[in-house]
Parts: structure tokens; C-alpha cells; sequence
């Protein structure tokens, strides 16, 4: 599954660029992007700061609708 809301955010950056910035590697950050590796929290935590966003918008698409109740699938 690929995580949809981390490739948009990430735009024109490259995954390098973006993984440099956090200090992790190329290699781990193209496997969170394609969803094979899930971060530690404090690595989500250093995305989410990166691109000035909430763990929340990153990592889950339907947050604000499972709240509400209504799961789109």
C-alpha cells in the first residue's frame, strides 16, 4: 500500500532530500513511502515536522471520516 499522503506532501523533493533532512536513510524512507516499513514513532514524528503536518494527515487517509463515522472504501 502506498502511503498516498507522505508522496503527495513530498512533491518535487526527492526521497533522498527528504531523508537526509531527518536522518534517516534513502532506503528506509522508500519503504514507509511504498508501506512495507512502518516508522518508529519518533520517526514519524520527525516526518510529520519535516512537512509541517500531523502524524495523523500523513499516515491516515480517512482519520476526520472514521471520527465522523463514515469510512470511505
Amino acid at each position: 500500500m502506498i502511503r498516498i499522503n507522505l508522496i503527495k506532501k513530498r512533491g518535487d523533493k526527492s526521497q533522498k532530500s527528504v531523508a537526509d533532512s531527518i536522518g534517516i536513510t534513502t532506503s528506509y524512507y522508500g519503504m514507509i513511502e511504498l508501506g512495507v516499513r512502518n516508522p518508529s514513532l519518533d520517526v514519524a514524528m520527525d516526518i510529520a515536522n519535516y512537512y509541517n503536518t500531523s502524524i495523523e494527515d500523513l499516515f491516515f487517509d480517512n482519520i476526520s471520516s472514521m471520527k465522523t463515522g463514515h469510512v470511505h472504501k
